[in-house]
């Protein structure tokens, strides 16, 4: 039997979830897809500062699966910038945080700073 699915922990979802060269057609081949779980993890790392062990607690998953996740999102993001294409951010294995804040690390909750979005 299969073990349970661990679903990932991710405070908000993007304000903007396309982005690339202006102007530019999504069509055949032209983009790249980043999941909400791999957003969240260049969020976490790169804008706020959280080591791989902390991104790991505040989504709810392993630091090796963190790091995996984090180095699949990296590279997707540099395909985005040095080939020219665009970046859709969607799907993934998430659910969002309740807003509460308890669980959303060091900085807060982001939803609950944000709005609640």
């Amino acid at each position: 039997m299969p073990r349970p699915r661990k679903w990932r922990r991710v405070c908000c979802l993007p304000e903007s979830n396309r982005f690339g060269p202006l102007g530019s057609p999504a069509d055949d081949g032209n983009y790249i897809v980043m999941t909400v779980d791999e957003y969240e993890t260049i969020r976490l790392i790169d804008l706020e500062g959280f080591t791989q062990e902390e991104c790991a607690n505040q989504m709810n998953v392993a630091r090796t699966t963190v790091q995996g996740i984090y180095v699949d999102a990296r590279k997707k993001l540099a395909e985005s910038l040095v080939n020219g294409k665009v970046l859709w951010i969607e799907g993934g294995e998430y659910r969002l945080c309740d807003g509460s804040g308890i669980n959303c690390g060091r900085g807060g909750c982001r939803r609950r700073r944000h709005g609640g979005k």
